[in-house]
């Protein structure tokens, strides 16, 4: 029988007395591309840092072992756990790399991208600086870099998210490893780059027969590109089996929470469904199935027809809340020594559609196509280079800056990353009151305390929560502080900027249930900004399809997704995930 390239073998991490990693076993046998699958905190990352061995104080290997099937090796098995540090040095790079999830961190500001890749050469093949450059060069235009011989003299920040991704891609691979780890490749990525990231590595992994773990939140991603999966909960593996076994037929109450909550595209649903709807924790710790069969539980969440006839008539009968029309926004793109612009980048060109009181209007499009600049623009945190805004039927882009203060209390907006917008110094409770200081609302500070209180459990956050500190909360508790935060002023209209696109799929039909909820409790308007249709298609009334700076297609978002018009807006579809289970 085939031996296993690695057999991880009760391997325990520690932090501590906390066990990240609780006795978890399993097997990576040649050529094969294994999924790990789980929530942030279950334990995937820690569990491949320690393949790696680049563990951080206090982490630490206590327990296990990590049994490697070394090539050329007198000895044929070795033990990860035990190689010394030179030994270590030697063999990263060339048995096992990693692809990290966070490409702009994980390269070096400060040096051209191919020279980077070059220096790998020359540490593991020894290569002199031609021959190193030759080999870079090939490895860009394997990994489909676009003009691979210019990008080699680009540093890190001058290249989009995807040709980082890649650049690290042709980094890992570029000394033949036996075994590839990648760490949530393509978590931040378009829909788009992303499905062309899991083509690229299936395509690499078939050219070299290279084993591949493959660590991700979203058992879709999974179901694209794996052999086999292996699901983690709390540090503990809960179930393994190839992706046939686990889509069709789940045996664990977290996997069928996992599979059941990413938005589904051809169903409207009440809410998504969470994975406490299918397990709960006792007073001991112990996981306690809810039993319910995962198709038949979200058969039950699903919208009738004529309610969903019933809101779109309501809506078109409402007057406009927001019209914009020929809306640009330009950014100079080259500049002669006069200072003349020569050029310029034209994020937002044209753009004219009208937002209804109450509804959610959709914007979806890759990364560069204009979303954010166009929702920044809307509430004039970047200026307009041309064209009108008209809310409540005033054209907002000629007020002057007092009365726009004033206009900020009635609308709002809720940022993608919840953790560079809120004040590390600052409780969250101080962040969520500061905007009803600077309004002068709730009259004193402990009606404003009262307020914040209640706002908190109106995001299912505690009270008590009032003086804690923003990175003592996990991401999805930190995306509900800045809910709160944008509720504190009662706004008519909030803007969503890609607000769920980092969270775990979990984490994230959680936050897409509570916006829902507050939706109807509070009323307000909204445009929900992101990259991925799903989310959009699950949340929206209507949508619109952004392309270049420009709106390639907008109408009623079961009708987009169902008979979409352009093929951009078909690209976008075909490159989602399937949810093949439900």
């Amino acid at each position: 029988m085939q031996q296993p390239l690695l057999s991880i073998r009760h391997l325990t991490v520690s932090f501590g007395s906390v066990k990240a990693v609780n006795d978890i076993s399993l097997d990576i046998m040649p050529g094969e591309i294994v999924g790990i699958v789980g929530e942030s905190g279950s334990g995937k990352s820690v569990t491949a840092l320690s393949l790696m061995r680049l563990l951080q104080h206090p982490g630490k290997i206590t327990g296990g072992n990590l049994l490697y099937q070394l090539r050329g090796s007198k000895v044929p098995v070795q033990d990860i756990v035990r190689l010394s540090e030179p030994e270590l040095r030697s063999w990263r790079g060339n048995e096992i790399a990693m692809i990290f999830q966070e490409p702009m961190t994980s390269l070096n500001p400060l040096h051209k991208c191919g020279y980077q890749v070059m220096e790998a050469l020359h540490l593991h093949k020894k290569l002199n600086k031609e021959a190193a450059r030759l080999q870079t060069l090939a490895l860009f235009k394997q990994v489909r870099l676009p003009d691979p011989e210019l990008l080699m003299e680009r540093y890190p920040h001058q290249l989009s998210g995807g040709q980082k991704q890649r650049v690290m891609i042709a980094m890992a691979i570029s000394c033949q490893p036996r075994l590839l780890i990648a760490d949530e490749p393509t978590t931040a990525l378009d829909v788009t780059v992303q499905k062309t990231i899991l083509e690229l590595l299936k395509e690499l992994q078939r050219q070299t027969g290279m084993s591949v773990i493959f660590i991700t939140h979203d058992l879709g991603v999974i179901a694209e590109i794996a052999d086999r999966v292996a699901v983690m909960y709390k540090g503990r593996i809960v179930e393994e089996g190839t992706v046939q076994e686990l889509f069709t037929h789940p045996k664990h109450p977290y996997t069928k929470g996992l599979l059941a909550c990413r938005p589904p595209l051809d169903k409207r649903l009440f809410r998504l469904p969470v994975t406490r709807d299918f397990m709960e924790i006792d007073p001991q710790g112990n996981i306690v199935e809810k039993a319910q069969e995962v198709k038949a539980f979200v058969h039950s969440l699903e919208v009738p027809q004529d309610i969903i006839l019933n809101r779109e008539q309501q809506l078109s009968q409402r007057p406009a809340l927001l019209e914009v029309k020929e809306l640009h926004t330009w950014f100079p793109a080259r500049k002669n020594i006069f200072g003349k612009v020569l050029s310029w980048t034209k994020a937002v060109n044209g753009v004219s559609f009208d937002v209804r009181e109450g509804e959610t209007m959709g914007l979806v499009g890759e990364s560069g196509c204009g979303k954010t600049t166009l929702g920044r623009t809307l509430l004039r945190l970047v200026e307009p280079t041309s064209g009108s805004i008209l809310y409540k039927g005033r054209d907002i882009t000629t007020l002057p800056a007092a009365e726009l203060r004033d206009l900020r209390k009635d609308i709002q907006i809720i940022f993608q990353d919840p953790y560079s917008s809120l004040n590390p110094r600052l409780p969250i409770g101080q962040a969520i009151q500061e905007p009803m200081k600077v309004h002068g609302l709730y009259g004193n500070e402990v009606s404003r305390r009262e307020k914040v209180k209640e706002l908190l459990e109106k995001v299912n956050l505690l009270p008590e929560h009032y003086d804690r500190y923003p990175h003592e909360f996990s991401g999805g508790q930190r995306q509900r502080i800045v809910i709160a935060r944008a509720l504190a002023l009662n706004p008519s209209f909030i803007i969503c900027d890609e607000s769920v696109a980092a969270l775990d799929v979990s984490i994230q039909a959680q936050v897409l249930n509570l916006l829902m909820q507050l939706r109807e409790e509070f009323g307000f308007t909204s445009i929900f900004i992101s990259h991925d249709l799903s989310v959009v298609r699950f949340i929206s009334d209507r949508m619109m399809v952004m392309n270049r700076g420009r709106i390639e297609e907008a109408g009623p978002a079961a009708e987009v997704y169902e008979n979409p018009q352009s093929a951009y807006t078909k690209q976008l579809i075909n490159s989602i995930p399937k949810n093949i289970y439900v």
